[in-house]
């Protein structure tokens, strides 16, 4: 350790502490009137006493902190030394045969004044110097309440003390009842979370901060609701395992976002078993340049796989994986591959070369309304017989699990994307062999921030100024985030057995009308500013979506979010005569397309949408 004047400064500062210390316990035994016999003991013993504490403090490293950031394990040195101190001071006096008469009483006050004394002094310090009273030093900094009074509302204050970012926090909101009307850090508790609006009337606060990185996203929906419906900023700070693993500060105040409200609860994952399915093993993903198939991609990174193949169509997509992937997983292996899944020569060749063991099928067309009429046709061979493809070649190559991607838009689909999904799915269960490929399915609904969904067209719209287009009121769907879904597929694929079809908890559904405004809200405006139009239903779409059949019920599994359903099963001989209409070169129109999907599954009813 350094020897600067800094040190020289608080070694000084304790040694008065001690002085002052000794002298005040001879003060207070005898009422601030010492008599003068003990006026000059006191005064003999302290040239004994001061260089011993001395000693200890140096020993105990109680000059190697920082008083600016002292703390709670600064505050127990402080203790252990000051208490050693006590126990050995006697010991010195009777050891060394000092004539002077201490008087006990002086032996136990000391210890206990010298404590406050240091202790006190370190963090008056602290205090000082992180400015408590930001709103007099920062008149221009803005007030803010702060919902959430546990640590990271601890280390929020503690970081917008040392680190001022123009706001300054005025109150504490918690739904604990033990914390409500106590102090953190200074700052009061205020109340409960859902009396933010009042609060933030009485404090003349137009912002809020959410401190409740591991709160339920429940609660977190709560609160942001309450604080939109008022017409209040709502701000959140990182995440826990960001905070963890340093990528940010707790003070890097960002807006919230959508994800932070319509995302759940973190998934649990068997790792162990995870790891056994993926580490070491060449794992293919169709359609690895997607929205799902891009994150399926880096989810099973994290495993370290012996080798990643990445099979895509699109030459900028692929392009942007093969850039992204090499740069956060240094020692991944990857393969990308240019290629249409329903080219049977290529993809046989692709998997004799690389020799996966597991298959993540994400290619497909997904976009409703485009595969409704003109596109039917491509539809049906993109996503029923590229299915195939892929699935016949992993069956002639020895994979071991092959897991595809569905929608719940294949429950009673009323659309061609849905009637195609639904018959992959039966085709993946057709193929299933004693003994062979394990096929899996595994429906969900739609994904944040996908390149499908209506989240990213709402930004758009409300950053032109709008008006934000809703095709219907009451239109409602199921949303989760994409990190999310990959992770309870890699899941489901390590579950499934052969011949499932899981089906993921999406939790409640959202009418698209209430997210439209809750979108514009977030932004900072109003339905004044921005409004919303209704266009009506498009061509395949549905007011309402699915996850299970009316005539399947679903067989609970081991992990809460996934369930598997107990399809229809595929009517004899409609296998065989599909993929050979399929693998016809003739183009069919949308009226044929149509007409043989509502043959090969029932459930299919094609809708006039709802003016």
């Amino acid at each position: 350790m350094n020897f600067n004047s800094r040190i020289f400064t608080i070694i000084l500062h304790d040694i008065l502490a001690a002085a002052f210390a000794w002298l005040a316990g001879y003060w207070l035994r005898f009422n601030l009137a010492v008599p003068s016999e003990f006026q000059a003991a006191a005064v003999s013993t302290l040239l004994w006493v001061m260089p011993l504490q001395a000693v200890v403090f140096w020993r105990f490293g109680l000059y190697r902190g920082i008083w600016r950031f002292a703390s709670l394990p600064d505050l127990k040195r402080i203790v252990l030394a000051v208490g050693i101190a006590a126990l050995l001071v006697p010991v010195m006096l009777i050891l060394f045969r000092v004539s002077a008469v201490v008087p006990r009483s002086v032996l136990i006050l000391d210890p206990l004044l010298l404590l406050i004394a240091m202790g006190g002094s370190r963090l008056a310090y602290r205090a000082w110097k992180e400015h408590r009273l930001a709103s007099v030093l920062h008149p221009d900094s803005k007030p803010v309440l702060v919902a959430g009074a546990g640590s990271a509302a601890d280390f929020l204050l503690r970081e917008l003390a040392r680190n001022p970012s123009g706001f300054h926090v005025v109150g504490l909101l918690d739904d604990s009842r033990d914390k409500q009307g106590r102090l953190v850090q200074g700052i009061p508790v205020l109340g409960g979370l859902d009396e933010v609006t009042a609060w933030a009337k009485k404090m003349e606060v137009d912002d809020v901060v959410l401190a409740l990185p591991s709160a339920a996203h429940a609660v977190r929906k709560r609160i942001t609701q309450v604080c939109a419906d008022a017409g209040l900023n709502v701000m959140t700070i990182p995440s826990l395992e960001d905070l963890v693993a340093g990528r940010v500060s707790v003070s890097s105040l960002r807006r919230i976002e959508l994800d932070d409200l319509l995302g759940r609860d973190p998934v649990q994952l068997d790792d162990s078993g995870l790891h056994h399915l993926l580490t070491g093993q060449v794992v293919m993903v169709t359609g690895a340049g997607g929205s799902i198939g891009s994150e399926l991609c880096r989810q099973i990174a994290r495993f370290k796989p012996a080798k990643l193949v990445l099979f895509e169509q699109s030459e900028l997509a692929l392009y942007a994986m093969e850039q992204e992937l090499p740069q956060r997983f240094p020692e991944l292996q990857i393969a990308p591959v240019i290629g249409d899944v329903k080219n049977a020569a290529w993809m046989s060749r692709v998997m004799a070369e690389h020799r996966p063991a597991v298959i993540f099928h994400a290619a497909a067309y997904k976009h409703v309304p485009l595969m409704e009429n003109d596109n039917a046709w491509e539809a049906v061979r993109n996503n029923v017989l590229g299915t195939q493809v892929v699935a016949a070649a992993a069956q002639a190559h020895g994979v071991a699990k092959f897991v595809m991607i569905s929608t719940d838009k294949a429950v009673n689909p009323t659309n061609v994307m849905g009637a195609t999904k639904r018959l992959a799915e039966m085709a993946c269960q057709a193929m299933q062999q004693p003994g062979g490929t394990r096929f899996v399915s595994v429906r969900f609904g739609n994904v944040l921030g996908s390149s499908g969904s209506v989240i990213p067209k709402f930004q758009k719209q409300i950053e032109a100024g709008g008006p934000v287009t809703v095709t219907h009121p009451e239109i409602t769907r199921y949303f989760m985030s994409i990190p999310e879904a990959a992770q309870l597929v890699l899941q489901a694929g390590l579950m499934g057995e052969g011949g499932e079809i899981f089906v993921l908890d999406m939790g409640e559904p959202v009418k698209i009308a209430e997210l439209a405004r809750l979108m514009i809200r977030l932004s900072g405006a109003d339905e004044d500013r921005i409004r919303i139009e209704y266009t009506g239903l498009r061509p395949g779409e549905k007011l309402y979506e699915e996850l299970l059949a009316d005539d399947e019920s679903t067989l609970p599994t081991p992990h809460p979010k996934l369930r598997v359903a107990k399809a229809r099963a595929a009517d004899a001989g409609w296998y065989t005569e599909c993929m050979d209409w399929l693998a016809h070169p003739d183009i069919y129109d949308e009226a044929t397309v149509k007409a043989k999907l509502k043959n090969w599954v029932p459930e299919y009813q094609p809708e006039t949408p709802p003016a």
